[in-house]
């Protein structure tokens, strides 16, 4: 029994570490520890290097020391026994295990700066009104959870990632010894430079692709697309595409994700539409333009060959009719409609036998719950008439039928 217990505490622990370790990390190699001495009556600056791309959080940490003390544990040790930030901010207990266990008698105020002017004018003056945090009552030691969310201090991310503390002894007689630690907390995701900013540059060069532009809402398609970039380069790798290679990304990306994300049947859908309204207008053209768009991106269904073919009989190209309805019998042969516009293309191609064999087969059928096969074929013979359609094997046909 106590094995179990044992075993369970050990797996709700984990839990935390392995989500956290999916969502990012303490980056230990790139924090900054630095001991400086502050003269008295004085105002010292220290510059933090370069806080990694991706960098959301951090955590800093300020200990005043008298001559001769020396640090118990660094921050990045303490930082081991919590696996992210949230574990930092879950009550007082917390914000005290951040702070040193030692601290010397002196104190100090302290500002941080995120542009080196201000932090270089508050050398000179003392001016902390263009900082981004500042302490005004003296401190021996302290401890803080930054966060690109809730703190000025790091929304430079999108032009710069460095940060400036600024320290002003409160001992007006003898020097004092400060060690700042600052470690940063970074996202994997935005750790591959994916910013918002640059998000956004993806999805905005992909709404001008002439295929989003066809879509009445192309947001989920290009996300989809954005996405996929995203996980196969960083930022950097993909800018430093040439731009034959970029498009590439976006034509093979686009062309997973048009389907994926259902695009492709709302384009469709919407094509459909266009061409049904074109045809009632006479604009045959222009419908058959709609119906071959839906066919070269995405083969369509049988009812787009179907349709298409329909066009092509109505406009005389009935070579192109007859190839395009054989296809559509591929896809689905009991669908009756194809098979009767595969009559029709038969008989306008000279192949009157071909298309009496059909007529015979399906004569006491229905091509819908309510229109039958032989009403179908006379109002089909009088559309081609009025299109100037003439075939002295109607009037055949239509005896057959009776």
């Amino acid at each position: 029994m106590l094995n179990k217990i044992s075993f369970l505490f050990f797996f709700l622990m984990t839990i935390p570490v392995l989500h956290a370790q999916k969502e990012g990390y303490w980056d230990k190699e790139r924090s900054t520890t630095k001991e400086v001495v502050v003269s008295a009556r004085d105002r010292i600056l220290i510059k933090i290097d370069d806080l990694p791309t991706g960098t959301t959080e951090i955590i800093y940490r300020i200990t005043l020391l008298d001559k001769n003390q020396q640090m118990s544990n660094s921050l990045v040790s303490v930082l081991k026994a919590i696996p992210d930030p949230t574990g930092i901010s879950q009550g007082s207990a917390g914000a005290v295990f951040l702070l040193s266990k030692i601290s010397g008698d002196d104190k100090c105020k302290y500002a941080i700066f995120s542009k080196l002017d201000a932090a270089n004018n508050y050398i000179a003056s003392g001016d902390t009104s263009d900082a981004c945090l500042v302490q005004d009552e003296p401190v021996s030691k302290d401890a803080k959870r930054l966060s690109t969310e809730k703190s000025d201090c790091l929304k430079w991310s999108a032009n710069s990632n460095l940060l400036w503390f600024g320290f002003e002894s409160n001992n007006w007689i003898l020097n004092q010894k400060i060690i700042l630690e600052v470690v940063p907390w970074v996202d994997y995701k935005l750790s591959r430079g994916w910013t918002k900013e640059n998000r956004k540059t993806i999805i905005d060069q992909c709404k001008t692709s002439s295929l989003a532009q066809k879509m009445s809402n192309s947001d989920d398609f290009c996300v989809c697309v954005s996405d996929k970039i995203q996980a196969k380069y960083s930022f950097k790798e993909f800018q430093k595409l040439l731009i034959e290679e970029r498009n590439k990304a976006f034509k093979d990306y686009g062309a997973l994700c048009f389907n994926e994300t259902g695009a492709s049947s709302a384009f469709n859908s919407d094509l459909r539409s266009q061409a049904a309204v074109l045809a009632k207008k006479g604009k045959y053209g222009a419908a058959i333009a709609k119906m071959n768009t839906i066919i070269t991106n995405t083969k369509g269904a049988a009812l787009d060959y179907n349709t298409l073919g329909y066009y092509y009989l109505i406009t005389k190209q009935y070579g192109k009719a007859l190839k395009i309805l054989q296809e559509a019998e591929k896809q689905d042969a009991t669908e009756l409609l194809i098979q009767l516009n595969l009559a029709h293309a038969y008989l306008l191609n000279g192949n009157y036998k071909s298309a009496k064999i059909i007529h015979k087969t399906y004569s006491n059928q229905n091509v819908t719950d309510s229109l039958s096969w032989i009403q179908k074929t006379k109002l089909d013979f009088d559309a081609f008439q009025k299109a100037g359609i003439q075939n002295e094997d109607f009037n055949a046909i239509l005896k057959i039928l009776e």
